[in-house]
């Protein structure tokens, strides 16, 4: 397989960043988003991490200026605290 090559995630509701390079994270975050809007899944988990906070706020940039986010805050407890982010999408229309 070609690094070049697409990888394919499937699409559900939530998404882990660790496999993928920082470069690729705001294309990437795009991508997702509008398949889970498609798809009617208007809450996800994006796991950045919590490491020393620079892939989160690369994730937390990307979803200030993004069109479809409704809303966004760091995870409870439970869903990975500091280290994962939940994400509302608006309704698709």
């Amino acid at each position: 397989m070609d690094n070049d090559d697409p990888v394919r995630i499937p699409i559900e509701d939530s998404l882990d960043l660790h496999t993928f390079l920082p470069k690729e994270v705001p294309s990437l975050l795009q991508d997702y988003l509008e398949e889970c809007q498609a798809k009617n899944i208007l809450q996800v988990r994006i796991i950045h991490g919590k490491g020393t906070g620079i892939l989160r706020k690369r994730v937390h940039n990307f979803l200030r200026s993004c069109p479809l986010v409704h809303s966004f805050s760091l995870a409870p407890e439970e869903a990975g605290s500091w280290g994962a982010t939940i994400v509302s999408l608006k309704k698709r229309q």
